[in-house]
């Protein structure tokens, strides 16, 4: 039995990821869902990358989990690439579910449409935070949800801290360089990136040598189908 750490998205947080867990937990894996820094009510939203991607390597080792199955969504894909970069000898597997994939130096905003990053910046509030909007979070982001489930979902959302788009990854060596073996779960109808500009193969085939699940969906398949998403977490975690 292995050891998830799923790290989640922006906008997100943890426990949006109980539904998925649950599933994960029957099949008699432990789960474990930190929050990154700067997200969640309250939380201080003028964090940078450095510090979000620290305040998860701390979560792991302050709970002293090793040999643990690391997952990470979308924005989490920054996130769990700085981790296996500072701890990687508590890693067993990387997994990335339609993630940004950095090399040195690399923002998210650079593997992001211009149109998005200027999106942000126009969003941004004076605490640092951006908020995506209703409509594109409907048709992009949970394009297979029906209307009360992506209204339902949105509603459980918070700020992001908006300087961890703009912040370049500060990496020893890049991914498709890590001795730690990586997956890629691919949701085919994921359009929260335009397909022209897409997760895979443009971002995936940046780990190198990679085991790819692709499972039909959308960017939120943790609020439209988890049990579906738990699986492909299992079958992208296993030996």
């Amino acid at each position: 039995m292995a050891t998830f750490v799923i790290v989640h998205g922006a906008w997100h947080e943890g426990q949006l990821f109980e539904g998925v867990a649950s599933f994960i937990r029957q099949a008699g894996h432990e789960v474990v869902l930190p929050t990154i820094a700067g997200n969640g009510a309250g939380a201080d939203k003028s964090v940078g990358l450095a510090a979000a991607i620290g305040s998860i390597a701390e979560a792991v080792e302050s709970a002293d989990l090793s040999d643990i199955v690391l997952c990470g969504h979308s924005y989490g894909g920054m996130i769990i690439t700085g981790v296996a970069d500072r701890i990687g000898d508590r890693i067993r597997r990387l997994v990335y579910w339609n993630a940004f994939v950095p090399n040195d130096g690399e923002s998210l905003n650079d593997m992001v449409p211009d149109n998005y990053v200027a999106l942000f910046s126009d969003l941004t509030q004076p605490d640092g935070s951006v908020m995506l909007p209703f409509e594109v979070w409907r048709e992009a982001f949970i394009n297979d949800a029906d209307l009360d489930l992506a209204q339902s979902a949105f509603d459980q959302l918070n700020p992001h801290p908006g300087k961890t788009f703009s912040d370049g990854i500060e990496l020893s060596q890049n991914p498709a360089e890590f001795s730690i073996p990586k997956s890629y779960v691919n949701c085919t109808e994921d359009i929260a990136l335009p397909h022209s500009l897409g997760w895979h193969p443009r971002l995936s085939e940046k780990l190198g040598v990679f085991r790819l699940i692709q499972i039909p969906g959308s960017h939120e398949l943790c609020f439209t189908h988890p049990e579906r998403l738990a699986k492909a977490f299992m079958a992208a975690g296993r030996d």
